[in-house]
């Protein structure tokens, strides 16, 4: 089959473009042919070697899948053979044909197509169990999202606005916010020509935003601490600007904030690097269990037409650097994809 590997960590233009042995599924296990697989911040990580997760070399990235089932492993009986799905993989999605896990293996409506789908295994969980889960997102709450304009950022106004939130999306440029409009956004700054903490400050009247979903960190993470509301929440998803920020404890104290941490891959049995102990099983069978509760509920967002599901552009395999540049230049409207 063909696949797109990596052998040595390092920069996007390495990989290459190969034919190899098409895996088998092991117990637990599907294999897939794959329609679609998002390209994102951290499969670029990954291929830098600058992720906390490292797959022996070589191997093929691409953690978000979709596609339909070609094959059962041995005690598979949540799936059968033709069922289209997404899925979130530990990597080898960017390839004709991916084995995954069954366990995190969602089923998807024949309406939707796979380039969209890709937007479903990571994204739209993680806005989800960030939003909901960890910062408990209320109702008529303020939520300010940085790096609205990407995929992240994106999902991240789609769900809050789901969930009933006023949403002020943060991001650099005008194609970005108008698609951060067209995601629901309720308010929109240009962190590039204006002052991002007196508009947010100038929106809430004064009060801030209650939370902030932000994948960008640096600058936009240091802001945030300037602009939140007492008792605000802080949810880092990620390090786009290429800085992790420091937290001053002094102003967590003075005005009562939390930052949370929130890792999706914990959820979905990505942690480990050992068989995990019965206890440890059973504590990953439930948290499963929490993200099947909130696919069935995205994918009916999806049937509402609340989640647009946006895609950049898509892209042959072969064509992997333009995809990639589009995520390191920060330039990506939405998703992009990459399709064998």
């Amino acid at each position: 089959m063909r696949a797109l590997v990596c052998h040595a960590y390092g920069p996007v233009e390495n990989l290459k473009v190969e034919d190899v042995p098409t895996p088998e599924p092991r117990a637990g296990e599907v294999l897939i042919k794959v329609g679609a697989a998002g390209v994102s911040f951290a499969a670029m990580l990954g291929v830098q070697g600058k992720h906390q997760n490292k797959p022996p070399l070589p191997y093929v990235p691409g953690n978000e899948v979709a596609g339909h089932v070609v094959a059962l492993g041995p005690g598979v009986l949540n799936l059968k053979l033709g069922e289209r799905v997404a899925v979130a993989a530990k990597g080898g999605g960017f390839a004709e044909y991916a084995v995954v896990s069954a366990a995190n293996a969602v089923p998807m409506p024949n309406t939707m197509p796979y380039a969209q789908a890709t937007n479903f295994p990571t994204l739209y969980p993680t806005a989800y169990g960030a939003l909901k889960w960890k910062a408990k997102l209320l109702p008529g709450e303020v939520l300010l999202v940085h790096g609205a304009g990407g995929g992240s950022g994106l999902t991240g106004i789609e769900v809050g606005k789901a969930m009933g939130a006023i949403v002020i999306a943060s991001a650099g440029g005008a194609d970005k916010l108008e698609a951060a409009r067209e995601a629901g956004a309720d308010h929109l700054i240009d962190y590039r020509s204006e002052d991002l903490r007196a508009r947010v400050l100038e929106i809430t009247g004064g009060r801030g935003a209650d939370v902030v979903y932000d994948p960008v960190g640096g600058s936009a993470f240091d802001t945030s601490l300037r602009c939140i509301a007492p008792e605000g929440r802080i949810i880092p998803m990620g390090f786009a600007s290429g800085t992790i920020p420091q937290i001053p404890a002094n102003i967590l104290l003075v005005k009562n904030v939390t930052v949370i941490g929130f890792y999706y891959g914990y959820y979905n049995g990505w942690g480990g690097k050992e068989a995990p102990t019965a206890r440890e099983a059973a504590a990953l069978l439930a948290r499963r269990a929490l993200v099947a509760e909130a696919q069935t509920e995205l994918m009916r967002w999806f049937s509402e037409g609340k989640l647009k599901a946006t895609v950049a552009a898509t892209f042959d395999l072969g064509e992997w650097v333009k995809a990639f540049k589009l995520i390191e230049e920060r330039t990506v409207v939405g998703k992009a994809v990459l399709v064998p």
